[in-house]
């Protein structure tokens, strides 16, 4: 099963390698790791998308808890969360194929934001369906290249203090 973990972290260095080796210490590959700053510039909010089954996962959870640095662990469901992702897709694209390409761009919102002799390059964001879709058509033209940030998440709602 694959969760969403939000951790809040002190902004310090060092804390990412910790609660990343913490993972890899116990055997879990981690699918998708964003860590960025938060409203507050002392904290970071590192989300972590890992495929691990509850009990083992909770088990980690304890021991991020016990970290110095960790100041709040969510694991964020499905139905209780926000979550996007971005890719950039340099795509080939003689100039008799390019309305295609745009077209297909437009129908996902996504935005065009290079433009080569002989490609495009796609900026798409949305939730990782969204993502693959966009993905399978422009597979079609040929991806030169491809970057995925992975996934980000807060949950859904109001901030609670």
């Amino acid at each position: 099963m694959q969760h969403t973990i939000s951790v809040l972290v002190e902004n310090r260095p060092g804390v990412l390698t910790r609660v990343a080796s913490l993972f890899a210490r116990r055997g879990f590959n981690i699918d998708s790791l964003a860590v960025g700053p938060t409203e507050d510039p002392t904290l970071s909010r590192m989300t972590i998308v890992v495929s691990a089954e509850d009990t083992p996962l909770e088990q980690i959870t304890k021991q991020l808890h016990k970290l110095i640095n960790v100041i709040k662990i969510q694991d964020l469901e499905p139905s209780s969360r926000i979550d996007r992702e971005l890719v950039l897709f340099k795509v080939n694209a003689p100039p008799e194929r390019r309305h295609e390409i745009i077209e297909t761009v437009n129908v996902f919102r996504a935005k065009i934001v290079d433009v080569g002799k002989n490609s495009l390059t796609i900026e798409a964001t949305g939730t990782s369906d969204k993502l693959e879709a966009i993905e399978d058509l422009l597979r079609a033209y040929g991806i030169k290249e491809l970057a995925r940030t992975g996934r980000i998440a807060l949950a859904r709602g109001s901030k609670e203090s």
